[in-house]
C-alpha cells in the first residue's frame, strides 16, 4: 500500500515539475529580444519587396509588444508598417500606423523616436503634393533635432525645409536651409550631394540657370552613387531644364533623349516629354511637340494605371494581413483553451493527491472514493473526446469555406483576364484596321500622276505614313498584354527557345482566341497563309499532330 502510494505521488511531482518548466519557456520566448528579432526580420523582407511576408512578422511584433507594453517595440513595428504601405503607395494606410507610432514617441519614448515620425510623415506630405503640411512636420522634426544637438538630423531636416520652400515658391528662405544644412551632411558623400542638389534646383528657381546646370554636370561627374534617391535623374533634370531656360535647345534636347534611354520610370518620363514638348515648341516644330504632348498624356495614363494596380495588390495585401490577423485570433484563443485545460490538470492532480490524503486518513471509504474518481476520470475523457469532435468540425468548416472563397477568387481573376485580353483583341483589330486604311489611302494618293509637282499632297502622304506605327504598337501591346497574361511570353520563349518575336506575336494572337480571318487581317495576309504559318510555327515547337495551338497555349 505504501509502495503504491509513493508511486502516486512521485507522479504527481514530476507532473508539477514538467508544468513548471512549460511556464518558463513560454515566458522565455515572450521576451524583448523575440520581438526585435520579429522587427528585424519584417524590416528584411521589406527591403526584398515582400509586403505580406512583412506585414506577418510585422503584426505579430506589434501584437507582442503591445501585451507585453514594450514601447520601443511597439513603435518600430507600427513605423515599419507604415513604411510598408509607404513603398506600397498607401499613403493613407502608412500616415495612419504613423501617427500612432507618433502618440507613442509623444507619451512614452524619447524625442529622437518622435523625429523620426515626423520625418515620415513630413515626406507622405511631399507625395501628397501638400508642401505647407510637409513644411510643419518637418519644421517639428528640425526643432527637435535642434533641442537635442543632434548634428546629421539638423542638416537633413533643414535640407527638406529647403526643399519644400523651393516647392512653395519661398526661394530666400530655401536657400537659407540649405546653406545651413550643408556642413552638417559633409560627412555623409551622397545626403551632402542631395543637399548640393537642393541648392542647384534653388538657383534655376531664381534665374540663375547657366550656374544651377554647370553645378549639376559637375555633380554628375563627382557623385558617387548616381542611384541612391534617383540622384543622377535629378541631375539630368537640372541639366536639361538649365539648357532649356538658356536657350540652348539643341544641347537640352540630347540630354532629354539621353535620360528617356537610360530611365524608364512612367514619373520621370513624363517630366521629360514635357520638357521636348517645350523644346520643340519653342523651335516652332508644332508637329513634334504635339506628339510630345501626347507622350505626357501616355505617360501619365501609364502611372495612373501603375497606382490602379499598386492599389490592387495593395487591398490584397490587407486582405492576406486580415487573414493572418485572424490566425493570430484563432491561435490565441486556441492558447487560452490549453491554458484553461492546463489549469485544470493542476485542479485535477491537487483533487487527486486530495483524495490520497483522505484515503490515509480513512480507510473505510476507500472504494467508494476510488470509484468516484474513475467516475470523474470517465466524465473529463468524454469531455475532452467532445470538446476534440467539436473542434475537428469547427476547423473542416473552415477550411472548406477558404477553399470555397478560394476557387471564387480563382473564377473573378480568370473572368477579368478574359475580359482584358478581350479588350487587347479589340484594341488590335482597331489598329490593324486604321493602318490598314491608312495603307489604302497611300496607295490611292501614290497612283496619281505628277505626284513630286504637288508638295502639299506629297505632305500629306508623309503624315499619314508618318502615323502607320507598326513596332511602337506592338511593344505597347506587348506591355498591356504582359500585364495581362504575366509569364506567359516568358514560359513561351523558355520552353520553345526557337520562337522568332513574330512567332511570339502569331501566338499571342492565337492564345486570345482570334479567328484566322482575324490574324490574316491584323497581320495582312492571306487567311492560307496564316493556316499555313500556324502548321509551320506547330512543327517548329515539336507538337504532337493532333494538338490544337489554342489548347496547347491554354494549358501553358
Amino acid at each position: 500500500m505504501k509502495k503504491h502510494l509513493h508511486k502516486k505521488y512521485l507522479q504527481a511531482f514530476y507532473l508539477l515539475v514538467l508544468c513548471f518548466f512549460m511556464q518558463i519557456t513560454t515566458a522565455y520566448a515572450n521576451n524583448p529580444a523575440q520581438c526585435d528579432s520579429l522587427i528585424v526580420k519584417g524590416i528584411d523582407a521589406m527591403w526584398k519587396k515582400d509586403h505580406i511576408k512583412s506585414l506577418e512578422f510585422l503584426t505579430r511584433a506589434r501584437t507582442l509588444a503591445e501585451k507585453n507594453r514594450w514601447y520601443k517595440q511597439q513603435f518600430l513595428a507600427n513605423n515599419n508598417i507604415g513604411a510598408n504601405y509607404y513603398e506600397m503607395l498607401d499613403y493613407g494606410e502608412a500616415l495612419n500606423y504613423y501617427l500612432e507610432s507618433y502618440n507613442i514617441a509623444l507619451k512614452h519614448l524619447d524625442p529622437k523616436y518622435e523625429m523620426v515620425v515626423l520625418n515620415n510623415i513630413a515626406i507622405l506630405y511631399t507625395k501628397e503634393n501638400n508642401p505647407e503640411k510637409a513644411h510643419e512636420y518637418f519644421k517639428k522634426a528640425y526643432d527637435i533635432a535642434k533641442e537635442h544637438k543632434d548634428n546629421l538630423k539638423i542638416g537633413l531636416y533643414a535640407m527638406n525645409l529647403g526643399s519644400m520652400a523651393n516647392e512653395r515658391g519661398k526661394t530666400a528662405e530655401a536657400k537659407k536651409y540649405i546653406l545651413e544644412s550643408l556642413p552638417y551632411l559633409k560627412k555623409d558623400a551622397n545626403l551632402y550631394t542631395l543637399g548640393l542638389i537642393t541648392l542647384a534646383q534653388n538657383d534655376l528657381l531664381t534665374g540663375n540657370a547657366q550656374q544651377a546646370r554647370e553645378k549639376a554636370q559637375s555633380l554628375y561627374k563627382s557623385a558617387k552613387d548616381l542611384g541612391f534617391n534617383n540622384i543622377g535623374t535629378q541631375l539630368s533634370l537640372i541639366i536639361i531644364e538649365g539648357y532649356l531656360k538658356e536657350g540652348n535647345y539643341k544641347l537640352a534636347e540630347a540630354n532629354a533623349k539621353k535620360l528617356l534611354e537610360v530611365n524608364k520610370s512612367p514619373d520621370t518620363r513624363k517630366i521629360v516629354f514635357n520638357f521636348l514638348s517645350q523644346i520643340y515648341a519653342y523651335k516652332n516644330e508644332f508637329n513634334l511637340a504635339l506628339q510630345y504632348k501626347d507622350s505626357v498624356l501616355k505617360a501619365e495614363q501609364q502611372v495612373n494605371e501603375g497606382k490602379n494596380g499598386r492599389l490592387f495588390e495593395n487591398n490584397r495585401v490587407k486582405f492576406e494581413i486580415q487573414n493572418y490577423k485572424n490566425q493570430i485570433a484563432l491561435k490565441e484563443e486556441k492558447l487560452a483553451t490549453e491554458r484553461r485545460v492546463f489549469y485544470a490538470i493542476i485542479a485535477f492532480i491537487i483533487a487527486i493527491i486530495t483524495i490520497i490524503g483522505l484515503l490515509l486518513r480513512s480507510i473505510i471509504l476507500k472504494h467508494k472514493q476510488k470509484k468516484l474518481i474513475a467516475e470523474r476520470n470517465e466524465k473529463v475523457i468524454a469531455l475532452e473526446l467532445e470538446q476534440e469532435k467539436t473542434e475537428n468540425l469547427l476547423l473542416e468548416k473552415q477550411i472548406n469555406e477558404k477553399e470555397a472563397n478560394a476557387l471564387l477568387e480563382q473564377e473573378r481573376l480568370k473572368n477579368e483576364i478574359e475580359a482584358r485580353n478581350r479588350k487587347l483583341s479589340a484594341k488590335a483589330l482597331y489598329l490593324s484596321g486604321r493602318n490598314e486604311l491608312i495603307e489604302e489611302i497611300i496607295t490611292s494618293l501614290s497612283q496619281i500622276t505628277d505626284l513630286s509637282k504637288n508638295h502639299s499632297l506629297s505632305d500629306q502622304i508623309k503624315t499619314l505614313k508618318a502615323h502607320l506605327k507598326t513596332d511602337d504598337e506592338w511593344d505597347t501591346f506587348i506591355t498591356h498584354f504582359e500585364e495581362v497574361n504575366h509569364g506567359f511570353i516568358s514560359q513561351l520563349k523558355t520552353l520553345h527557345p526557337a520562337l522568332t518575336a513574330n512567332d511570339i506575336r502569331f501566338l499571342s494572337y492565337i492564345y486570345m482566341n482570334l479567328s484566322t480571318k482575324e490574324i490574316a487581317s491584323m497581320l495582312n495576309i492571306t487567311a492560307e497563309a496564316c493556316r499555313k504559318r500556324k502548321e509551320r510555327i506547330a512543327a517548329k515547337m515539336d507538337l504532337p499532330e493532333n494538338t490544337l495551338l489554342f489548347d496547347y497555349l491554354s494549358a501553358l
